[in-house]
């Protein structure tokens, strides 16, 4: 994209200090959280087609609820890709969502709560969805497509497949034919907002699957520990949380 990067360190200061500003908009316990935004957008005054001249970086947060309400249904997009190889779909920039508004908006009307999209070579492989990972569990193995540039590389996603390696599960990063999803025992996604969220149906040209739901399932367990992390109620072992004071 061309845009030069704060520090690791500018980064990080620039979190704790809006945190601390809005401390008084972070939810009780359970009962949302503080969701944080870092921004970085072109500000140059250009005309001309490159680059900007300047960029601003900022971070906002917001209060939010516990997540996505209802189950998740899929509809699989095999019309309409998300990415293409050399494209922005590995990257965290609005190109990467603006191609799947139209797409979306249709299925949404037809009850769907987001889309399943393929990839743009073969049209024969699942990569993610509208703004979330999605992952496939049968037996003990969990599979989630690789990232090799038109998928977005989570932090969700990669928080999920280092707790289900500590569970015991063999995770895999690897090309997912659709038809393998059809047999699927559990499938579930992941991502900020929804954090990680259970696949109740999965629609195909015509015909529709449905998985298992609940408090037994892998997503629940997955959720429970990574929010158990995030809240404190579960040792962080990981070095992953970080006191603002």
């Amino acid at each position: 994209m061309c845009m030069p990067s704060p520090t690791v360190d500018q980064f990080i200061d620039a979190v704790k200090k809006t945190v601390l500003a809005n401390k008084k908009w972070v939810p009780p316990h359970g009962r949302g959280s503080l969701y944080i935004r870092p921004l970085l957008m072109g500000t140059g005054r250009n005309l001309e087609v490159k680059p900007s001249s300047e960029y601003t970086f900022l971070v906002y947060a917001s209060p939010v609820g516990n997540g996505l309400k209802g189950v998740l249904n899929l509809m699989v997009e095999d019309n309409v890709h998300r990415a293409t190889p050399g494209g922005t779909g590995g990257i965290k920039a609005v190109t990467n969502y603006s191609p799947i508004y139209k797409p979306l908006t249709e299925a949404k009307a037809k009850g769907f709560s987001d889309l399943l999209y393929l990839d743009a070579l073969t049209g024969s492989n699942i990569e993610e969805c509208s703004g979330c990972n999605i992952f496939i569990l049968k037996g003990n193995v969990i599979s989630t497509p690789t990232t090799h540039g038109t998928i977005l590389p989570g932090i969700t996603r990669k928080s999920i497949m280092e707790i289900a390696s500590d569970l015991g599960y063999q995770v895999e990063e690897r090309a997912i034919p659709i038809k393998e999803v059809f047999d699927a025992e559990e499938v579930f996604c992941t991502g900020t907002a929804m954090i990680v969220k259970s696949v109740a149906s999965i629609t195909y040209q015509g015909k529709t699957i449905e998985y298992k739901l609940g408090a037994e399932t892998l997503a629940q367990k997955l959720h429970a520990t990574l929010t158990g992390i995030q809240t404190g109620v579960i040792e962080d072992k990981l070095g992953w949380t970080m006191v603002i004071d």
